[in-house]
């Protein structure tokens, strides 16, 4: 889930869904179970913005798969799509606005979680990166 504060969207929420067409290559939301999320996320006065999964064996940028389900799920280009890349032994992580065939980068921001809005304490951005790499789990 995404929030926007000042001028960034700040994930605080991630609910990870099943991969309803069990595979590797392809993946599609479950109908039901989004709709599920929605509700709960309504009931909470949150706003869900953003999608995430992975590409197992590509890098990190929009398929011609992604670009088509956009334009089905989200019309208005307005969900954030982040994408990991198992491509390489380092993981990178990459968001962009799908509208149509159009696809804009949006810059990744990671802090660690124990400040309010992305800055360290110095007012520098904590870590920004249009590829961030990040550990993979043992």
């Amino acid at each position: 889930m995404i929030s926007t504060h000042r001028d960034l969207a700040l994930v605080d929420y991630f609910h990870p869904m099943r991969n309803a067409a069990k595979s590797a290559t392809l993946f599609e939301l479950d109908g039901q179970e989004m709709l599920d999320l929605e509700r709960g996320i309504d009931e909470t006065n949150r706003s869900l913005i953003g999608v995430m999964h992975s590409h197992t064996t590509t890098s990190a940028y929009p398929s011609p798969t992604d670009v088509r389900d956009a334009a089905n799920f989200d019309p208005m280009g307005t969900f954030h799509h982040l994408i990991v890349s198992l491509r390489h032994p380092e993981p990178a992580l990459r968001c962009y606005l799908i509208s149509g065939e159009t696809i804009t980068e949006v810059p990744v921001v990671v802090t660690d979680g124990d400040d309010d809005d992305g800055q360290s304490g110095d007012g520098a951005v904590a870590a920004q990166a249009a590829v961030m790499p990040f550990p993979r789990a043992e």
